[in-house]
């Protein structure tokens, strides 16, 4: 008999924590109200929110501002990433074992040859120098003559 009362107490208390809904009517979720959890959210939420919605202005500005050393430094990177596939290609080929030894005769008579055509007489040797001059002019600037 204690187990059937015992049985029915907590029926009746498990029924009447869902009892209170009718039966065919949609009734909201409620949440609980929480004190200051979803302020700090929202503050963090809005600070990032004008964070993000400056960031084109202040990154537009920063550039304009140091557009030189940026430049620069983006040139110094480019040579020195340059310099380093140069050198990497040129060790590749010198690792080809007949190629190296080829180059280094045209090289060899490319040198050769520039002795004998500029360097030996004194009229050729005028002749690279007004050359050379005029190819300074061009590129420093500067009147021709």
């Amino acid at each position: 008999m204690e187990s059937q009362s015992y049985e029915k107490e907590t029926q009746t208390q498990e029924s009447s924590a869902f009892n209170d809904d009718v039966a065919g009517v949609i009734t909201t979720a409620t949440s609980p109200v929480s004190s200051s959890g979803d302020a700090d959210w929202q503050e963090w939420v809005n600070v990032v929110v004008d964070y993000l919605a400056k960031l084109p202005d202040t990154l537009g500005n920063f550039f304009s501002d140091y557009k030189q050393p940026l430049t620069t430094f983006g040139l110094i990177i480019t040579a020195t990433i340059t310099v380093y596939v140069t050198l990497s290609v040129l060790d590749a080929i010198d690792n080809i074992p007949l190629l190296s030894s080829v180059l280094e005769l045209v090289g060899l008579g490319y040198s050769a040859w520039f002795v004998a055509r500029y360097l030996l007489k004194a009229s050729t040797r005028q002749e690279l120098f007004s050359e050379f001059d005029s190819l300074k002019k061009q590129v420093l600037g500067g009147k021709s003559q």
